[in-house]
């Protein structure tokens, strides 16, 4: 890859992050890993062809067009979440993800209200999933745990947010939160 290719790629990188809240390419590698999913899957869950999905998770391409797929991705991230904190089976997971796959979606907008309180705030869940989603999408888990471990000594507090956040479960770090509001 040239230096013109590396720094379209890098753009784009960074308006998915300022679209999606990181780059698809960790968002979709997240929900594969999570979901048990391969590339050709998830592909087919979203509605998305192949190499399509390919271009958004190299770089190559920045946006998806079709708001529909966004909605989707957003109801995989809220699947995966359940999966990862125990609320759903592996078996209810395959059974929402057909569910999803034939969704036709509908205004972005509408759709935000699976993941909000009935006061339109974000869930407790969605606040944690996105402060997991943002420290995973700078680091690997193990990176954060040694970070964390750095800090154990000075700043005990901010050592254990890393590893709640950054390499825990989504229930851990949702009873975190909520141990923390007052």
């Amino acid at each position: 890859m040239d230096a013109a290719q590396q720094d379209t790629t890098a753009r784009a990188r960074e308006l998915q992050r300022s679209w999606y809240g990181e780059p698809l390419g960790a968002l979709f590698r997240r929900l594969i890993d999570d979901l048990g999913l391969n590339q050709a899957r998830l592909a087919a869950v979203l509605g998305l062809s192949a190499p399509m999905l390919s271009q958004l998770m190299s770089g190559q391409r920045a946006k998806i067009g079709n708001p529909a797929v966004v909605q989707r991705v957003q109801a995989l991230q809220e699947l995966a979440g359940q999966v990862a904190d125990g609320s759903v089976s592996a078996a209810e997971a395959t059974d929402r993800m057909d569910v999803i796959k034939k969704s036709q979606g509908g205004s972005v907008l509408t759709g935000s209200s699976q993941t909000t309180a009935s006061s339109g705030a974000p869930t407790v869940r969605r606040v944690v999933r996105e402060v997991q989603s943002l420290l995973r999408s700078v680091a690997a888990a193990g990176d954060i745990i040694d970070a964390a471990d750095t800090l154990a000594p000075s700043h005990p507090e901010l050592a254990e947010f890393l590893r709640v956040y950054g390499a825990g479960r989504t229930a851990e770090a949702v009873a975190h939160y909520e141990s923390h509001q007052s």
